[in-house]
């Protein structure tokens, strides 16, 4: 076992680790280390652990010192170079009319170095634009060409899930994801929904592809012949996450059910004839999914809405008040009713008949005169406007209504 801690470089994910030389340091400190490049600052991912020590990849290099307060001041004199050689070569850019694009500038900690990232479709020849740049800085100068993929986790951003890169938050190496993961995922293969903001296929496919490669080994393949629990059928589609199929049976064709994958016995994998092939008189068993309630109610909101309910009569009383379902109507109707012609309802319909303003029609029906023994008019039908009653009998024409040619009807010409 070998005592390392793991420490993580600027704008990276993955952890190298260094030899403490018997220093505590804790999660979170900035260090000094030496690299390949030289002195860089870095932070401490992980403090003192042990691991194997054919974990340890040689050659295996110390730690220098803990960062200080001068180390710091350093640090903040390198990033304002930095940003000062990303405006001079983006003109430098522009004079020598380059094809590239620059990413991001990166000085070395002993500031002898400066590192530039750039991006283009092809080759580009910049020898007379590193000539600039070394003569402008006066320190060694490099131009590296990188990917889309790695300009996306350099610069960082959010996806279409509304959360950082994975990148660039967690992701040590680029993996290898192909379009062969999204057919085997059902996923749609429309560019625009299964590539990242880099414009290539996202990383996330990598993650489910194992578990759908396991799940596609357990379910038969389309246009498979299977015997299940109503008889034999060829599957008609799969369905991997919830693990079911669909199957056309012979005697229904028309209408495909939906079986688990534990009731289907498949007696032909894939498409093929079905010649030659027994079909088992034992159907498989169907499928019952346990259903247990995950959160229980609590003893005291059962006693709560136990003591809430309403006996039976209660119920009935309130649905009789609100005339809903429990209402009970009258056995019998009313004498009057059962008298009642239809030519009164007729007459009583174009009495209540008012225009499109809300207004009741002028040319309403006339009322039959009351009868002595008649019973008292009501507070509403008292407010009813009525016409004046006139010495003949003759029903009016009624023109309240709509007609075809215009409007809603007025008040009528009486004749001279």
């Amino acid at each position: 076992m070998t005592e390392v801690i793991s420490v993580r470089f600027r704008g990276g994910c993955k952890t190298y680790y260094f030899d403490p030389r018997g220093v505590q340091v804790t999660a979170g400190e900035h260090v000094i280390v030496e690299t390949a490049q030289g002195l860089e600052y870095a932070q401490c991912a992980e403090g003192n652990h042990e691991v194997p020590d054919e974990q340890v990849v040689e050659p295996f290099r110390p730690m220098v010192r803990i960062a200080t307060d001068h180390d710091r001041r350093v640090l903040e004199r390198n990033r304002a170079r930095e940003k000062e050689a990303f405006d001079v070569c983006q003109k430098k850019i522009l004079q020598h009319k380059l094809e590239m694009k620059l990413v991001r500038v990166e000085c070395s900690f002993d500031g002898n170095k400066i590192l530039f990232f750039f991006t283009a479709d092809g080759r580009v020849d910049f020898r007379e634009l590193v000539k600039d740049l070394a003569s402008a800085f006066r320190a060694r100068i490099e131009l590296r060409q990188i990917g889309v993929r790695d300009e996306a986790k350099m610069l960082g951003g959010l996806g279409i899930c509304g959360r950082p890169f994975c990148c660039a938050q967690f992701l040590d190496d680029f993996m290898p994801v192909s379009i062969k993961m999204a057919k085997t995922q059902s996923l749609s293969l429309n560019p625009t929904k299964i590539s990242g903001t880099c414009g290539r296929l996202m990383c996330c496919l990598k993650y489910e592809q194992e578990a759908y490669e396991d799940a596609l080994k357990r379910l038969p393949k389309n246009d498979s012949f299977v015997q299940t629990p109503d008889g034999p059928g060829n599957v008609s589609d799969v369905n991997v996450l919830k693990e079911t199929v669909k199957v056309r049976l012979d005697e229904k064709p028309e209408a495909p059910r939906c079986y688990h994958n534990c009731e289907v016995c498949v007696l032909r994998n894939g498409k093929g004839s079905r010649e030659g092939i027994e079909i088992p008189k034992e159907r498989p068993a169907r499928y019952a999914e346990e259903r247990q309630e995950e959160f229980p109610v609590p003893a005291i909101i059962a006693d709560f809405a136990a003591d809430r309910e309403e006996p039976e009569e209660g119920r009935r009383r309130s649905r009789r008040r609100r005339g809903g379902k429990g209402s009970e109507r009258p056995a019998e109707r009313p004498a009057e009713k059962l008298a009642e012609k239809p030519e009164e309802k007729r007459r009583e319909g174009n009495r209540r008949r008012r225009t499109r303003s809300g207004k009741p029609g002028a040319s309403a029906i006339k009322p039959f005169p009351p009868q002595p023994d008649a019973k008292p008019v009501s507070r509403q039908e008292s407010q009813r406007p009525i016409e004046d009653e006139g010495p003949s009998n003759k029903r009016p024409r009624h023109r309240g209504g709509r007609r075809r040619g215009g409007q809603g009807g007025g008040t009528p010409k009486t004749e001279a």
